[in-house]
């Protein structure tokens, strides 16, 4: 690419490298940044480079590649790649959308000929995605001095440095969206490849109408294959990613698209606070006169898992199932009647069974409850015995914490979820993390930072009893020492000023109340407090359970102390990965907050800045250069 630019004439481009694309891990290659030619304004071509010499792609959808890794996974097609970057880049760079000239985007197969990736081809190529491989350098070159005057571009790249990032999309905000034109997310490369390839298979199997409705308009081919009498093996998709990896996009996505193509499609969760808050806000969209339409809409839109046990098989077309570690062994419960009893029967058949494409979103480390068992293998497993054809895809992507994968990484270690101890934390640049002194200062900084117009809340262990309400007061159930504050409100109650539990991470009310995991759980806030009770102790040099400590109901006399163990830590996984920006921790036990303050260099201290008042900032090189710079 260097040499190229030379041979141009255009040494003034000015080239940023690898360039993060605001609150993921993902990252772009290469940004050239200079000025137009015709008009000087700041111009951008975003560059995604490929060292591949041969590809194909897989028949059954067209930006499903195989890029010739020898690891046997397919990829997303380099110029669907590139445009979704570039669609994610306009999105949260307010420089990037001034002009809708300003960016444009390749994809550079630098090793390649066109005879041994002709199939990348046939692929349509937008302003945001253009294909070069080695045959194609004159009219790269071509493309480069049309872009680029030979000028200096250093203003251009301090402008796209500089420019400050719109917040990002959360899950409530895309279920917001779900009736929005040009609504939802850019989903990037495995994300992408999920949707897609969900999508393609959804529309061979729809019933065909003689006209496009979908995502992609089948061949007489394709449709003749469909109608041709053959084996019917259902298949299963099973969407495996850690926090903040975009399940939840991915699956509003597609019942967005679904719901605007006129489809039935049914979103199933174990979650109450999740099926509740997205029902509360299909309700929040009834015009006047449509408020009983829209309840009733709402409650067949949003269901939950166990609400499968006596639908016909295949009567619904697509079933997603969002937070699928959730999952039960059996739909029976303490309410259900006698004659629906079926301790044999999984929960997972149920839903299989109801829907003609069963789609399964999980993290393996989310399961909260003994009884809990919705991971991958199993899922899979299932599947298999009851003759389904099973596709597994893991989304490797995080959009919380910074886009921090590190972080991630840091965490599972922390609770011995990962194959070694604890380490250190190592600041990368993204993720904001600090230890505060007492629950008083973490309480302080939270709060501060609610203030200042950001998403904020604090979440505990569940070490402390969960009262009903003393009549239209809440009851300060965690106590600290001095410090004393109540739980969330109890599900099938409600208290003045303060939100339901269910609504407890959406409503910005919530910041008075302390969270547990089972109100936090598929939530993510900006900044996120959490307090480690005594249910999680530091001893021998690792994090060990306190199964003593936990108040959790479900941890009864007959679950066994591994089961209990496993619940606790993927609780404390869940609650340590709720932040966009940053986390601040502290642990009840002396022992244990002396280990974090050991892991952790992040303070939080008193700052004046400007003649303001001084307030608590979260201090030291941890911080990312934006945070610092921004909010102070």
């Amino acid at each position: 690419m260097a040499q190229t630019l030379l041979e141009c004439g255009l040494d003034e481009v000015e080239v940023q490298v690898e360039v993060g694309l605001p609150h993921t891990n993902c990252a772009v290659d290469l940004v050239l940044c200079g000025k137009h030619p015709a008009t000087g304004t700041d111009t951008y071509l975003a560059v995604e480079l490929k060292q591949v010499r041969h590809a194909t792609v897989d028949p059954r959808c067209p930006v499903a590649v195989d890029l010739g890794f020898g690891d046997g996974k397919n990829k997303l097609h380099p110029v669907r790649q590139i445009q979704r970057y570039c669609e994610y880049m306009v999105r949260y760079l307010p420089h990037l959308r001034e002009d809708e000239d300003r960016l444009r985007g390749v994809a550079f197969l630098h090793n390649a000929r066109d005879a041994d990736v002709e199939a990348l081809f046939d692929l349509p190529e937008s302003n945001h995605g253009f294909l070069y491989t080695l045959d194609d350098l004159d009219r790269f070159r071509r493309l480069l001095t049309a872009r680029f005057a030979r000028a200096s571009g250093r203003r251009a790249a301090l402008a796209l440095v500089q420019d400050r990032s719109d917040p990002l999309l959360k899950v409530t905000d895309v279920a917001r969206q779900r009736s929005t034109t040009g609504g939802g997310l850019a989903l990037l490369d495995e994300q992408c490849l999920a949707f897609d390839l969900i999508a393609r298979h959804l529309e061979k199997t729809a019933p065909h109408t003689g006209y496009d409705v979908g995502l992609f308009q089948p061949d007489e081919a394709e449709i003749q294959a469909v109608a041709a009498p053959g084996p019917d093996r259902k298949r299963v998709y099973i969407l495996r990613g850690g926090p903040g990896s975009g399940k939840s996009a991915v699956a509003l996505e597609l019942l967005r698209e679904l719901g605007g193509q006129g489809r039935e499609a049914v979103l199933a969760s174990g979650s109450h606070a999740y099926t509740e808050t997205l029902r509360e806000i299909h309700r929040g969209t009834a015009r006047p006169g449509q408020k009983r339409d829209k309840d009733q809409s709402a409650q067949k839109l949003y269901r939950y898992f166990n609400s499968f046990t006596e639908v016909p098989a295949d009567s619904i077309d697509v079933l997603i199932c969002d937070e699928a570690h959730r999952l039960r062994r059996s739909s029976t419960h303490r309410w259900t009647a006698k004659e629906f009893r079926d301790d044999s029967r999984p929960q997972a058949v149920e839903l299989i069974n109801a829907a003609k494409v069963p789609i399964f979103l999980l993290d393996d480390h989310q399961s909260i409850r003994p009884d809990e068992v919705g991971a991958a293998a199993y899922l899979k497993n299932l599947a298999q015995e009851h003759g389904c054809l099973v596709e597994v895809i893991d989304l490797e992507g995080t959009f919380r914490a910074g886009g921090s994968k590190q972080y991630q990484g840091w965490v599972q270690q922390l609770l011995g979820l990962g194959t070694s101890d604890p380490v250190p934390w190592r600041p990368d640049g993204r993720m904001t993390l600090t230890v505060a002194d007492s629950p008083e200062q973490l309480e302080q900084f939270i709060r501060a930072r609610h203030l200042e117009g950001a998403t904020a809340r604090i979440t505990a262990g569940f070490c402390w009893p969960w009262s009903a309400p003393d009549g239209e007061r809440l009851v300060d159930d965690v106590q600290i020492g001095c410090w004393h504050r109540p739980w969330n409100v109890k599900p099938e109650h409600s208290v003045p000023d303060a939100p339901r539990s269910d609504l407890w991470s959406t409503d910005r009310r919530g910041v008075g109340q302390i969270g547990c995991v089972y109100t936090a759980q598929t939530f993510e806030y900006d900044w996120n407090g959490v307090i480690i009770g005594p249910d999680l102790l530091f001893r021998d040099g690792t994090f060990q359970v306190n199964r003593e400590a936990s108040r959790d109901p479900a941890f009864t006399s007959k679950i066994e102390d591994e089961a209990v163990r496993r619940c606790v830590l993927n609780a404390y996984h869940v609650l340590l990965t709720r932040g966009v920006v940053g986390t601040v921790l502290y642990a009840v036990d002396p022992d244990t907050h002396n280990e974090l303050r050991r892991l952790i260099a992040g303070t939080i201290g008193m700052q004046q800045r400007d003649g303001a008042a001084p307030q608590l900032t979260a201090e030291g090189a941890h911080v990312p250069p934006d945070y610092r710079w921004h909010h102070g």
